[in-house]
């Protein structure tokens, strides 16, 4: 860095960054638009930038309750995979991560996005077993895997505990080498900038209070920044679906939870892939800045609060040194929480609701940054078509009244 930059950039600091361009206008609400959607998260904001890139829509808002990216999308632990098993979950995972891998060139701006792999270890023969299956289903839908030996495992993760003595033996491991991580806050920003290069509106600080419907047809929201008109309106909030849901009088088959991950004090780079254990059900990989990112199983009771409880923290813990046990003295920097939508089949809803001209993109569980992409250009084609995309055709909330559910749970190795 330059001595001119760091002097810069230490006067913007002290001036509150006022003499900043700003990423994206700040503009007031209109009256009126053709499409609103609800959210400022990264689904959100991929929906709206979709909805004027992909078909033209003119005028489209964001409406946001707090600031761009300050729920799920800047709590999680920013993994990226399309290592499905059903055919409908793996063909939109995958548009998602091959949206994702073309993503900061389309967006002109650095997602950060690293290709380091998502290795699931196996502990057992029985998990060896499901591990060929799932990777014979992902070659078979056109994705990526390799089966590792223990081996193999213990060359490409020195860290891992692979010995003999070893809580959870490892016995081997399956490989999406595709798979990675993404900088959260980029992508989000990313999205932001592009959609309001386009003429998207993003307010910001205004909340959905209710809706206005009329002969079954939304014609517009209530906020607290007033009244706004539109016939088209999406829903993306994530945890809080269902509250939504209620403003304009529907049940969903969702329960929030909260999520809980955490990061270390920054370490010398020691792992370089992405390592989940079904075992355990932990998973961490390691920050650019060298923190190591660790996650876990949701908290197990129903929650709206963006925090977690100790147990939980400690159970996630004592699942990384299991798999790492030299990380035993290593000190945590902070925790978070995110609040997870979660419906029966660990799969997402997207699509219509039972109000006319509204539309739905939750369910994501514990996944929903991975699916940004592909979630934002599926909702957006649902509201400017009023007919689903091929690849949410599946995801629709009429498969609760046809059985015809896509049980994820247990078959993408979901710790949920």
């Amino acid at each position: 860095m330059s001595h001119y930059s760091a002097l810069s950039i230490a006067r913007n600091a002290l001036s509150g960054h006022s003499n900043w361009d700003p990423a994206w206008r700040s503009p007031e609400p209109a009256a009126a638009y053709d499409a609103i959607v609800i959210g400022g998260g990264g689904h959100g904001l991929a929906t709206a930038y979709y909805l004027v890139r992909v078909h033209g829509l003119v005028k489209v808002a964001v409406l946001e309750k707090g600031w761009i990216g300050g729920g799920n999308t800047g709590r999680n632990t920013t993994i990226i995979r399309s290592n499905y098993f059903y055919p409908e979950s793996a063909a939109f995972y995958e548009f998602s991560l091959k949206q994702y891998e073309r993503l900061s060139s389309e967006l002109n701006f650095n997602i950060m996005f690293s290709q380091r792999g998502v290795l699931v270890l196996g502990h057992s023969r029985h998990d060896m077993e499901m591990h060929r299956r799932s990777a014979n289903a992902m070659r078979l839908n056109g994705i990526d895997a390799d089966i590792l030996s223990r081996d193999e495992v213990a060359k490409l993760v020195p860290a891992l505990d692979c010995s003999p003595q070893a809580r959870f033996p490892i016995w081997g491991g399956m490989i999406q080498r595709r798979g990675g991580t993404a900088r959260h806050d980029a992508v989000a920003w990313g999205y932001a900038r592009a959609a309001d290069a386009r003429g998207v509106d993003i307010i910001q600080n205004c909340e959905v209070t209710g809706f206005t419907i009329h002969q079954g047809q939304v014609t517009g929201v209530e906020t607290t920044r007033g009244a706004i008109k539109s016939n088209r309106i999406g829903i993306a909030v994530a945890g809080h679906s269902s509250i939504l849901a209620a403003k304009a009088g529907f049940r969903l088959p969702v329960k929030s939870y909260a999520l809980q991950a955490m990061v270390s004090e920054p370490l010398k780079p020691v792992l370089d892939t992405v390592v989940l254990s079904p075992a355990t059900g932990t998973y961490l990989s390691q920050s650019d800045k060298g923190e190591l990112v660790i996650g876990g199983g949701l908290d197990l009771y129903a929650s709206y609060a963006q925090r977690g409880n100790l147990p939980v923290n400690e159970n996630t813990i004592t699942g990384m040194l299991a798999m790492f046990p030299t990380f035993s003295r290593v000190r945590m920097l902070r925790h978070w929480g995110g609040v997870c939508d979660v419906v029966h089949d660990s799969s997402p809803i997207i699509g219509k609701t039972p109000v006319e001209g509204l539309y739905l993109s939750c369910g994501w569980g514990t996944g929903g940054f991975k699916a940004i992409p592909a979630g934002g250009y599926c909702l957006a084609h649902t509201m400017a078509t009023g007919d689903p995309h091929e690849l949410n055709a599946a995801f629709g909330l009429d498969r609760f009244n046809t059985g015809a559910l896509i049980d994820e749970a247990a078959a993408a190795s979901i710790p949920h």
